[in-house]
């Protein structure tokens, strides 16, 4: 049994028996792994004594679970009034094309994530996005780029 594996099956233990347990253990195993394995699915499923769509269902269904790992430079763009009226759509848009990733996606080399927020709480800055943990106050799909080369910079000397 993985490492992984082995977690999977404390955190369905600390739950036997709790029917109505699903956002709580799939928040638990999002707790664990960052995200929700695809393989826990079934096991889940199992666990409670429920069908395996019933957890995809939920698991799509609210946008607090990932289905994917966060790429190690997490990127939130926030998309709240203030950042959306002040051109938040098209830092994400130049996000999407400077990364080649999608919302909700992660780039194939695990570096880069990127995720639409509703509001960061810094209206004042509008547009926010938030790189790690950075804020980057006032930006524009013009600094996009800009913004991006220290996190490139050092996904090089990572690999």
């Amino acid at each position: 049994m993985t490492e992984k594996e082995e977690q999977l099956s404390h955190i369905l233990e600390r739950h036997r028996g709790e029917r109505n347990g699903l956002i709580p253990i799939l928040l638990e195993i999002q707790r664990e792994f960052g995200y929700l394995p695809k393989e826990a699915m079934p096991r889940v499923a199992e666990s409670l004594g429920i069908k395996p769509v019933e957890v995809w269902g939920v698991a799509t269904f609210f946008n607090q679970f990932r289905l994917t790992p966060l790429g190690r430079n997490h990127i939130k763009v926030c998309m709240g009034t203030a950042c959306h009226l002040a051109g938040g759509r098209l830092v994400l848009e130049a996000l999407e094309r400077e990364l080649n990733i999608k919302v909700g996606e992660t780039s194939p080399d695990g570096h880069f994530s990127l995720e639409r927020v509703a509001c960061i709480g810094c209206c004042m800055l509008a547009p926010v996005a938030v790189i790690k943990d950075k804020i980057y106050p006032k930006m524009s799909s013009f600094k996009v780029e800009e913004a991006l080369i220290p996190y490139r910079q050092e996904s090089k000397a990572e690999d």
